[in-house]
Protein backbone atom coordinates (compact mmCIF):
# COMPACT_ATOMS: atom_id res chain seq x y z
CA UNK A 1 0.00 0.00 0.00
CA UNK A 2 1.41 3.38 -0.94
CA UNK A 3 1.94 5.84 1.87
CA UNK A 4 1.99 9.13 0.00
CA UNK A 5 0.03 12.15 1.11
CA UNK A 6 -2.08 12.40 -2.02
CA UNK A 7 -4.01 9.77 -3.90
CA UNK A 8 -5.23 9.26 -7.41
CA UNK A 9 -8.37 7.63 -6.04
CA UNK A 10 -11.22 8.84 -3.87
CA UNK A 11 -10.89 9.17 -0.13
CA UNK A 12 -9.96 6.02 1.76
CA UNK A 13 -12.91 4.13 3.13
CA UNK A 14 -15.19 5.09 0.25
CA UNK A 15 -16.31 2.16 -1.90
CA UNK A 16 -17.31 2.54 -5.53
CA UNK A 17 -18.79 -0.24 -7.63
CA UNK A 18 -18.15 -0.05 -11.38
CA UNK A 19 -20.77 -1.77 -13.49
CA UNK A 20 -19.77 -2.71 -17.00
CA UNK A 21 -17.26 -1.49 -19.57
CA UNK A 22 -18.62 2.07 -19.77
CA UNK A 23 -17.82 2.80 -16.13
CA UNK A 24 -14.52 0.95 -16.40
CA UNK A 25 -13.47 3.13 -19.32
CA UNK A 26 -14.50 6.27 -17.46
CA UNK A 27 -12.58 5.24 -14.33
CA UNK A 28 -9.23 4.77 -16.08
CA UNK A 29 -7.98 8.40 -15.90
CA UNK A 30 -8.83 8.51 -12.19
CA UNK A 31 -6.92 5.29 -11.58
CA UNK A 32 -3.82 6.62 -13.37
CA UNK A 33 -4.03 10.33 -12.56
CA UNK A 34 -3.95 11.27 -16.27
CA UNK A 35 -5.31 10.13 -19.62
CA UNK A 36 -2.90 7.34 -20.70
CA UNK A 37 -2.89 7.82 -24.46
CA UNK A 38 -0.78 5.44 -26.60
CA UNK A 39 -0.65 3.02 -23.67
CA UNK A 40 -1.53 -0.46 -22.54
CA UNK A 41 -2.79 -0.47 -18.94
CA UNK A 42 -3.33 -3.64 -16.92
CA UNK A 43 -5.13 -3.62 -13.56
CA UNK A 44 -5.19 -6.49 -11.08
CA UNK A 45 -8.49 -7.47 -9.43
CA UNK A 46 -8.75 -9.22 -6.06
CA UNK A 47 -11.54 -11.12 -4.36
CA UNK A 48 -15.01 -12.07 -5.47
CA UNK A 49 -16.05 -8.43 -5.73
CA UNK A 50 -13.19 -7.51 -8.03
CA UNK A 51 -11.34 -4.99 -5.83
CA UNK A 52 -8.82 -3.01 -7.83
CA UNK A 53 -5.19 -3.67 -6.92
CA UNK A 54 -1.89 -2.98 -8.62
CA UNK A 55 -1.76 -1.54 -12.10
CA UNK A 56 0.85 -1.36 -14.84
CA UNK A 57 1.26 0.96 -17.85
CA UNK A 58 3.48 0.69 -20.90
CA UNK A 59 3.62 2.49 -24.21
CA UNK A 60 2.11 0.32 -26.95
CA UNK A 61 4.97 -1.21 -28.98
CA UNK A 62 4.86 -0.01 -32.57
CA UNK A 63 6.04 -3.28 -34.11
CA UNK A 64 3.39 -6.05 -34.00
CA UNK A 65 6.20 -8.58 -33.83
CA UNK A 66 6.95 -7.39 -30.29
CA UNK A 67 3.38 -7.81 -29.02
CA UNK A 68 3.64 -11.48 -28.03
CA UNK A 69 6.89 -11.24 -26.01
CA UNK A 70 5.82 -7.92 -24.46
CA UNK A 71 2.45 -9.38 -23.45
CA UNK A 72 4.18 -12.21 -21.61
CA UNK A 73 6.52 -9.79 -19.84
CA UNK A 74 3.68 -7.53 -18.75
CA UNK A 75 1.46 -10.35 -17.51
CA UNK A 76 4.32 -11.89 -15.52
CA UNK A 77 5.34 -8.49 -14.11
CA UNK A 78 1.84 -7.53 -12.94
CA UNK A 79 1.08 -10.93 -11.41
CA UNK A 80 4.44 -11.28 -9.64
CA UNK A 81 4.28 -7.70 -8.37
CA UNK A 82 0.76 -8.25 -7.06
CA UNK A 83 1.88 -11.44 -5.30
CA UNK A 84 4.58 -9.50 -3.46
CA UNK A 85 2.16 -6.81 -2.29
CA UNK A 86 -1.40 -8.09 -1.99
CA UNK A 87 -1.44 -11.68 -3.12
CA UNK A 88 -2.09 -13.32 -6.46
CA UNK A 89 -4.80 -11.50 -8.41
CA UNK A 90 -8.06 -13.26 -9.18
CA UNK A 91 -8.53 -11.51 -12.51
CA UNK A 92 -7.11 -8.72 -14.69
CA UNK A 93 -8.65 -5.86 -16.64
CA UNK A 94 -6.84 -4.61 -19.76
CA UNK A 95 -7.08 -1.22 -21.48
CA UNK A 96 -5.56 -0.40 -24.88
CA UNK A 97 -5.61 3.37 -25.36
CA UNK A 98 -4.65 4.81 -28.73
CA UNK A 99 -6.29 7.45 -30.91
CA UNK A 100 -6.40 6.99 -34.67
CA UNK A 101 -3.94 9.04 -36.77
CA UNK A 102 -6.70 10.98 -38.52
CA UNK A 103 -9.21 11.08 -35.66
CA UNK A 104 -11.82 9.34 -37.82
CA UNK A 105 -10.73 5.70 -38.02
CA UNK A 106 -11.03 4.56 -34.43
CA UNK A 107 -12.56 1.24 -35.42
CA UNK A 108 -9.57 0.46 -37.64
CA UNK A 109 -7.29 1.26 -34.72
CA UNK A 110 -9.31 -1.09 -32.52
CA UNK A 111 -9.06 -3.90 -35.07
CA UNK A 112 -5.33 -3.31 -35.58
CA UNK A 113 -4.76 -3.70 -31.82
CA UNK A 114 -6.97 -6.78 -31.50
CA UNK A 115 -4.03 -9.24 -31.86
CA UNK A 116 -2.21 -7.41 -29.05
CA UNK A 117 -5.28 -7.69 -26.84
CA UNK A 118 -5.49 -11.40 -27.62
CA UNK A 119 -1.79 -11.85 -26.81
CA UNK A 120 -2.33 -10.17 -23.44
CA UNK A 121 -5.37 -12.35 -22.69
CA UNK A 122 -3.49 -15.49 -23.69
CA UNK A 123 -0.44 -14.52 -21.59
CA UNK A 124 -2.60 -13.93 -18.52
CA UNK A 125 -4.56 -17.14 -19.08
CA UNK A 126 -1.32 -19.11 -19.39
CA UNK A 127 -0.48 -17.93 -15.86
CA UNK A 128 -3.93 -19.05 -14.64
CA UNK A 129 -5.26 -15.52 -14.14
CA UNK A 130 -8.29 -14.79 -16.37
CA UNK A 131 -8.89 -11.48 -18.10
CA UNK A 132 -12.24 -10.17 -16.94
CA UNK A 133 -12.43 -7.39 -19.52
CA UNK A 134 -10.25 -6.01 -22.31
CA UNK A 135 -11.20 -2.58 -23.65
CA UNK A 136 -9.93 -0.46 -26.51
CA UNK A 137 -10.35 3.31 -26.05
CA UNK A 138 -9.88 5.42 -29.17
CA UNK A 139 -11.18 8.80 -30.35
CA UNK A 140 -13.70 9.14 -27.53
CA UNK A 141 -15.20 5.65 -28.02
CA UNK A 142 -14.63 2.26 -26.43
CA UNK A 143 -14.91 -1.36 -27.57
CA UNK A 144 -14.84 -4.64 -25.65
CA UNK A 145 -12.60 -7.40 -26.98
CA UNK A 146 -14.33 -9.88 -24.67
CA UNK A 147 -18.05 -9.41 -25.22
CA UNK A 148 -19.56 -10.90 -28.40
CA UNK A 149 -22.99 -9.40 -27.78
CA UNK A 150 -23.63 -6.65 -30.33
CA UNK A 151 -26.57 -5.37 -28.30
CA UNK A 152 -24.30 -3.94 -25.62
CA UNK A 153 -21.01 -3.85 -27.58
CA UNK A 154 -21.83 -2.80 -31.16
CA UNK A 155 -19.26 -2.92 -33.94
CA UNK A 156 -19.08 0.89 -34.09
CA UNK A 157 -18.26 1.04 -30.39
CA UNK A 158 -19.88 3.14 -27.68
CA UNK A 159 -19.17 6.78 -26.90
CA UNK A 160 -17.40 7.56 -23.65
CA UNK A 161 -19.49 9.31 -21.04
CA UNK A 162 -19.40 13.10 -20.98
CA UNK A 163 -16.80 14.43 -18.52
CA UNK A 164 -18.16 14.89 -15.02
CA UNK A 165 -21.34 12.83 -15.52
CA UNK A 166 -20.36 9.44 -14.06
CA UNK A 167 -20.16 7.89 -10.62
CA UNK A 168 -16.36 7.95 -10.70
CA UNK A 169 -16.29 11.64 -11.63
CA UNK A 170 -18.67 12.45 -8.79
CA UNK A 171 -16.58 10.49 -6.28
CA UNK A 172 -13.38 12.13 -7.49
CA UNK A 173 -14.91 15.60 -7.26
CA UNK A 174 -16.07 14.84 -3.72
CA UNK A 175 -12.55 13.75 -2.79
CA UNK A 176 -10.96 16.81 -4.44
CA UNK A 177 -9.07 14.75 -7.02
CA UNK A 178 -8.00 16.29 -10.31
CA UNK A 179 -7.07 14.41 -13.45
CA UNK A 180 -4.25 15.86 -15.53
CA UNK A 181 -4.28 16.05 -19.29
CA UNK A 182 -2.96 13.32 -21.53
CA UNK A 183 0.35 11.55 -21.10
CA UNK A 184 1.51 13.32 -24.24
CA UNK A 185 0.81 16.71 -22.61
CA UNK A 186 2.75 15.74 -19.49
CA UNK A 187 5.74 14.60 -21.52
CA UNK A 188 5.70 17.78 -23.60
CA UNK A 189 6.45 19.83 -20.46
CA UNK A 190 9.72 17.92 -20.06
CA UNK A 191 10.76 17.38 -23.67
CA UNK A 192 13.63 19.34 -25.32
CA UNK A 193 12.75 22.53 -27.14
CA UNK A 194 11.66 22.10 -30.74
CA UNK A 195 11.66 25.74 -31.83
CA UNK A 196 14.75 26.00 -34.10
CA UNK A 197 15.92 29.45 -32.97
CA UNK A 198 15.63 28.77 -29.23
CA UNK A 199 17.14 25.30 -29.52
CA UNK A 200 20.07 26.59 -31.60
CA UNK A 201 20.85 29.37 -29.11
CA UNK A 202 20.83 26.89 -26.22
CA UNK A 203 22.98 24.44 -28.18
CA UNK A 204 25.55 27.18 -28.77
CA UNK A 205 25.57 28.05 -25.06
CA UNK A 206 26.19 24.39 -24.14
CA UNK A 207 28.97 24.22 -26.71
CA UNK A 208 30.61 27.32 -25.23
CA UNK A 209 30.39 26.07 -21.65
CA UNK A 210 31.57 22.50 -22.17
CA UNK A 211 35.27 23.09 -23.01
CA UNK A 212 35.85 25.24 -19.93
CA UNK A 213 33.56 23.54 -17.40
CA UNK A 214 34.06 19.82 -18.02
CA UNK A 215 37.85 19.82 -17.41
CA UNK A 216 37.23 21.57 -14.08
CA UNK A 217 34.65 18.93 -13.11
CA UNK A 218 37.12 16.15 -13.93
CA UNK A 219 39.94 17.80 -11.99
CA UNK A 220 39.88 16.71 -8.34
CA UNK A 221 41.39 20.06 -7.32
CA UNK A 222 38.62 22.15 -8.86
CA UNK A 223 35.54 19.91 -8.86
CA UNK A 224 34.47 21.10 -5.38
CA UNK A 225 34.66 24.68 -6.56
CA UNK A 226 32.48 23.87 -9.60
CA UNK A 227 29.97 22.09 -7.36
CA UNK A 228 29.69 25.18 -5.17
CA UNK A 229 29.19 27.42 -8.19
CA UNK A 230 26.55 25.07 -9.61
CA UNK A 231 24.53 24.90 -6.38
CA UNK A 232 24.77 28.65 -5.81
CA UNK A 233 23.52 29.34 -9.33
CA UNK A 234 20.67 26.85 -8.78
CA UNK A 235 19.68 28.65 -5.57
CA UNK A 236 19.71 31.97 -7.39
CA UNK A 237 17.47 30.68 -10.17
CA UNK A 238 15.12 28.98 -7.70
CA UNK A 239 14.71 32.28 -5.91
CA UNK A 240 14.04 34.01 -9.22
CA UNK A 241 11.40 31.47 -10.17
CA UNK A 242 9.86 31.56 -6.70
CA UNK A 243 9.25 35.30 -6.99
CA UNK A 244 7.38 34.88 -10.28
CA UNK A 245 3.62 35.24 -10.11
CA UNK A 246 1.42 32.17 -10.03
CA UNK A 247 0.10 31.19 -13.46
CA UNK A 248 -1.41 28.20 -15.28
CA UNK A 249 1.10 25.48 -16.10
CA UNK A 250 1.55 26.32 -19.77
CA UNK A 251 2.02 30.03 -18.99
CA UNK A 252 4.27 29.23 -16.03
CA UNK A 253 6.55 27.06 -18.16
CA UNK A 254 6.89 29.83 -20.73
CA UNK A 255 7.72 32.39 -18.06
CA UNK A 256 10.21 30.01 -16.44
CA UNK A 257 11.95 29.59 -19.79
CA UNK A 258 12.12 33.37 -20.19
CA UNK A 259 13.56 33.79 -16.68
CA UNK A 260 16.62 31.58 -17.27
CA UNK A 261 19.44 32.62 -19.57
CA UNK A 262 21.02 30.20 -22.03
CA UNK A 263 24.45 30.43 -20.40
CA UNK A 264 22.95 29.94 -16.93
CA UNK A 265 21.10 26.84 -18.09
CA UNK A 266 24.21 25.46 -19.80
CA UNK A 267 26.31 25.84 -16.64
CA UNK A 268 23.69 24.09 -14.53
CA UNK A 269 23.07 21.25 -16.99
CA UNK A 270 26.77 20.47 -17.18
CA UNK A 271 27.36 20.95 -13.46
CA UNK A 272 24.60 18.49 -12.54
CA UNK A 273 26.33 15.70 -14.47
CA UNK A 274 28.54 15.33 -11.39
CA UNK A 275 26.81 12.84 -9.09
CA UNK A 276 27.88 14.47 -5.83
CA UNK A 277 26.50 17.82 -6.98
CA UNK A 278 23.28 16.18 -8.14
CA UNK A 279 22.90 14.42 -4.77
CA UNK A 280 23.18 17.74 -2.92
CA UNK A 281 20.58 19.27 -5.24
CA UNK A 282 18.29 16.31 -4.50
CA UNK A 283 17.98 17.58 -0.90
CA UNK A 284 15.66 20.36 -2.18
CA UNK A 285 12.70 18.00 -2.14
CA UNK A 286 10.37 19.48 0.47
CA UNK A 287 9.21 22.70 2.04
CA UNK A 288 8.62 26.04 0.31
CA UNK A 289 11.54 25.57 -2.09
CA UNK A 290 10.43 22.24 -3.51
CA UNK A 291 8.10 23.74 -6.10
CA UNK A 292 10.73 26.20 -7.29
CA UNK A 293 13.24 23.35 -7.56
CA UNK A 294 10.75 21.30 -9.59
CA UNK A 295 10.19 24.20 -11.99
CA UNK A 296 13.94 24.63 -12.38
CA UNK A 297 14.57 20.94 -13.12
CA UNK A 298 11.76 20.92 -15.68
CA UNK A 299 13.16 24.02 -17.37
CA UNK A 300 16.65 22.50 -17.54
CA UNK A 301 15.27 19.26 -19.03
CA UNK A 302 13.63 21.29 -21.80
CA UNK A 303 17.02 22.85 -22.63
CA UNK A 304 18.89 19.58 -23.16
CA UNK A 305 18.72 19.93 -26.92
CA UNK A 306 20.39 18.12 -29.78
CA UNK A 307 23.35 15.90 -28.84
CA UNK A 308 22.95 16.96 -25.21
CA UNK A 309 19.69 15.02 -24.89
CA UNK A 310 21.39 12.42 -22.71
CA UNK A 311 22.25 15.13 -20.20
CA UNK A 312 18.52 15.48 -19.46
CA UNK A 313 18.70 12.34 -17.31
CA UNK A 314 19.97 14.38 -14.34
CA UNK A 315 17.32 17.16 -14.26
CA UNK A 316 14.56 14.71 -15.22
CA UNK A 317 15.52 12.42 -12.35
CA UNK A 318 15.57 15.36 -9.94
CA UNK A 319 12.14 16.43 -11.24
CA UNK A 320 10.84 12.90 -10.73
CA UNK A 321 12.26 12.77 -7.22
CA UNK A 322 10.69 16.10 -6.17
CA UNK A 323 7.36 15.06 -7.70
CA UNK A 324 7.38 11.74 -5.85
CA UNK A 325 8.52 13.36 -2.61
CA UNK A 326 5.66 15.86 -2.74
CA UNK A 327 3.00 13.25 -3.50
CA UNK A 328 2.71 13.59 -7.28
CA UNK A 329 3.18 9.97 -8.31
CA UNK A 330 1.92 10.30 -11.91
CA UNK A 331 4.26 13.23 -12.53
CA UNK A 332 7.12 11.32 -10.93
CA UNK A 333 6.64 8.28 -13.14
CA UNK A 334 6.50 10.36 -16.31
CA UNK A 335 9.70 12.24 -15.42
CA UNK A 336 11.58 9.10 -14.35
CA UNK A 337 10.48 7.18 -17.45
CA UNK A 338 11.74 10.04 -19.63
CA UNK A 339 15.02 10.08 -17.67
CA UNK A 340 15.49 6.39 -18.49
CA UNK A 341 14.60 7.10 -22.09
CA UNK A 342 17.36 9.74 -22.19
CA UNK A 343 19.87 7.39 -20.54
CA UNK A 344 18.71 3.79 -19.87
CA UNK A 345 21.77 3.22 -17.65
CA UNK A 346 21.20 6.18 -15.30
CA UNK A 347 21.22 4.37 -11.97
CA UNK A 348 19.55 7.01 -9.81
CA UNK A 349 16.55 7.10 -12.17
CA UNK A 350 16.40 3.30 -12.29
CA UNK A 351 16.34 3.01 -8.52
CA UNK A 352 13.84 5.82 -7.94
CA UNK A 353 11.56 4.37 -10.61
CA UNK A 354 11.78 0.98 -8.95
CA UNK A 355 11.15 2.39 -5.46
CA UNK A 356 8.17 4.44 -6.66
CA UNK A 357 6.68 1.45 -8.45
CA UNK A 358 7.10 -0.78 -5.42
CA UNK A 359 5.17 1.62 -3.21
CA UNK A 360 8.03 2.59 -0.90
CA UNK A 361 7.52 5.58 1.37
CA UNK A 362 9.61 8.50 0.06
CA UNK A 363 10.07 9.69 3.65
CA UNK A 364 12.72 6.99 4.09
CA UNK A 365 14.88 8.58 1.41
CA UNK A 366 14.01 12.10 2.55
CA UNK A 367 15.45 11.33 5.99
CA UNK A 368 18.68 10.15 4.38
CA UNK A 369 18.99 13.21 2.16
CA UNK A 370 18.47 15.55 5.12
CA UNK A 371 21.73 14.24 6.55
CA UNK A 372 25.09 13.45 5.08
CA UNK A 373 26.76 10.23 3.99
CA UNK A 374 26.58 7.90 1.04
CA UNK A 375 25.39 8.81 -2.43
CA UNK A 376 21.72 9.05 -3.29
CA UNK A 377 22.06 6.05 -5.64
CA UNK A 378 23.27 3.82 -2.82
CA UNK A 379 20.64 5.16 -0.42
CA UNK A 380 17.76 4.37 -2.75
CA UNK A 381 19.17 0.93 -3.52
CA UNK A 382 19.55 0.15 0.18
CA UNK A 383 15.99 1.29 0.90
CA UNK A 384 14.59 -0.79 -1.96
CA UNK A 385 16.51 -3.88 -0.89
CA UNK A 386 15.47 -3.44 2.73
CA UNK A 387 11.85 -3.42 1.64
CA UNK A 388 12.36 -6.74 -0.17
CA UNK A 389 11.55 -5.41 -3.62
CA UNK A 390 12.57 -7.07 -6.80
CA UNK A 391 12.96 -5.48 -10.19
CA UNK A 392 9.74 -3.58 -10.27
CA UNK A 393 9.73 -2.76 -13.94
CA UNK A 394 9.50 -4.69 -17.16
CA UNK A 395 11.57 -3.21 -19.95
CA UNK A 396 9.98 -3.32 -23.38
CA UNK A 397 9.63 -1.18 -26.49
CA UNK A 398 12.33 1.20 -25.34
CA UNK A 399 10.80 2.27 -22.05
CA UNK A 400 10.09 0.89 -18.60
CA UNK A 401 6.69 -0.30 -17.57
CA UNK A 402 5.14 1.66 -14.73
CA UNK A 403 3.74 -0.57 -12.00
CA UNK A 404 1.56 1.06 -9.37
CA UNK A 405 0.72 -0.44 -6.02
CA UNK A 406 -2.90 -0.58 -4.91
CA UNK A 407 -4.01 2.52 -3.08
CA UNK A 408 -6.93 4.61 -1.94
CA UNK A 409 -10.53 3.44 -2.09
CA UNK A 410 -11.97 0.00 -2.57
CA UNK A 411 -12.95 0.02 -6.23
CA UNK A 412 -14.93 -2.99 -7.31
CA UNK A 413 -15.89 -4.40 -10.69
CA UNK A 414 -19.29 -5.99 -10.78
CA UNK A 415 -20.19 -8.65 -13.33
CA UNK A 416 -23.28 -7.53 -15.20
CA UNK A 417 -23.22 -9.87 -18.21
CA UNK A 418 -24.20 -13.55 -18.49
CA UNK A 419 -21.49 -15.89 -17.25
CA UNK A 420 -20.93 -18.27 -20.19
CA UNK A 421 -18.69 -16.02 -22.27
CA UNK A 422 -17.09 -14.62 -19.10
CA UNK A 423 -15.82 -18.06 -18.16
CA UNK A 424 -14.02 -18.41 -21.46
CA UNK A 425 -11.96 -15.26 -21.04
CA UNK A 426 -8.25 -15.35 -20.59
CA UNK A 427 -7.93 -18.88 -21.93
CA UNK A 428 -6.46 -20.31 -25.06
CA UNK A 429 -3.05 -21.19 -26.39
CA UNK A 430 -0.11 -19.47 -24.86
CA UNK A 431 1.53 -16.88 -27.04
CA UNK A 432 4.70 -18.14 -28.66
CA UNK A 433 7.77 -17.12 -26.70
CA UNK A 434 10.63 -16.11 -28.95
CA UNK A 435 13.06 -16.85 -26.14
CA UNK A 436 14.54 -13.41 -26.50
CA UNK A 437 13.61 -10.08 -25.05
CA UNK A 438 12.68 -7.52 -27.71
CA UNK A 439 15.46 -5.05 -28.48
CA UNK A 440 15.37 -1.78 -26.59
CA UNK A 441 15.61 1.16 -28.97
CA UNK A 442 17.44 4.26 -27.90
CA UNK A 443 20.32 2.56 -26.08
CA UNK A 444 22.83 3.59 -28.75
CA UNK A 445 24.44 6.85 -27.76
CA UNK A 446 24.37 9.88 -30.05
CA UNK A 447 27.24 9.87 -32.47
CA UNK A 448 28.90 12.95 -31.04
CA UNK A 449 32.31 11.39 -30.65
CA UNK A 450 32.55 12.81 -27.14
CA UNK A 451 33.68 10.00 -24.84
CA UNK A 452 33.36 12.19 -21.78
CA UNK A 453 29.73 12.95 -22.68
CA UNK A 454 28.86 9.27 -23.08
CA UNK A 455 30.42 8.32 -19.75
CA UNK A 456 29.26 11.23 -17.62
CA UNK A 457 32.63 12.98 -17.92
CA UNK A 458 34.65 9.84 -17.52
CA UNK A 459 32.66 8.34 -14.61
CA UNK A 460 29.88 5.94 -15.53
CA UNK A 461 26.92 6.50 -13.21
CA UNK A 462 27.00 3.15 -11.44
CA UNK A 463 25.98 4.17 -7.95
CA UNK A 464 29.42 4.30 -6.34
CA UNK A 465 31.91 7.09 -6.60
CA UNK A 466 35.06 6.68 -8.62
Amino acid sequence: MNKHHESTGPAEGQQITLRGPAELADALPYLMGFHPDDSVVMVALHGGRGRFGGRLRLGIPQAPGEWGPVAEQLAASLISGSERREGRPDAIVIFLCQDSPDGASARLTMERLRPFAQSLRTACGALDVPVLEALCISDGRYWSYCCPDSRCCPAQGNPLALPGTTVMAAAAAYAGIQVRGTLRDMEARLAPWQAPDAAFAQLQALGRAEPSLVPRILDERTKTEVAGETLELARTLMGRLGRARSAPEAVSDFEDDQSIGDDEAAALILGLQDRETRDKAAAWMEGPGAQSALRLWRALARRCVGPYGEHAAAPLTLAGWVSWSTGDEPGARVALTMALRADPEYTFAQLLHRACNEGLDPETLRRCLRGEGETADARVEADADAAGTGAGTAGAAGTAAEATAARGPALHVRRVRPLPHRERRGTGRRATDTGRRPPTPGTTRPGTGATARRTRYGRRDTGSHS
